[in-house]
């Protein structure tokens, strides 16, 4: 990696506003097709969800914040009642790092974003 790319964010190594609407929508569809976690989203507008979701990886990516949503504990606190739990993370964990492979991302970001996500895992779970 040159000096120049490692100055740049992740979210401008992983290609921008593109590439999250891309991975987003990737990753809902696996999402909402995995009979493991599929039930957390009954009843969410996808859409809306969607524009949070893009925003928040935008903003956890190093690129533009326009993220208004609330904090993930709070986003995630009717899940925790539902059962939410650390295996459900998990699930998310490996559909996320499949969607970015199904987009050839390549394994080094594919690794920083995983370990983004993973620095959530607490405040989602509400620990």
């Amino acid at each position: 990696m040159s000096t120049e790319e490692a100055s740049l964010s992740l979210y401008d190594r992983i290609g921008g506003a593109a590439a999250v609407d891309a991975a987003v929508n990737v990753f809902y569809d696996k999402v909402l097709n995995d009979y493991r976690i599929n039930r957390f989203f009954d009843g969410i507008d996808m859409n809306a969800l969607a524009v949070k979701q893009k925003a928040f990886f935008t903003l956890a990516f190093g690129g533009p914040n326009t993220y208004s949503g609330k904090d993930l504990r709070e986003a995630h606190t009717g899940l925790v009642k539902m059962g939410l739990g650390n295996d459900h993370f998990n699930v998310v964990m490996e559909l996320l790092g499949a969607t970015l492979q199904e987009l050839n991302v390549p394994a080094e970001l594919i690794a920083e974003a995983a370990a983004l996500a993973e620095s959530t895992r607490k405040d989602v779970l509400g620990k």
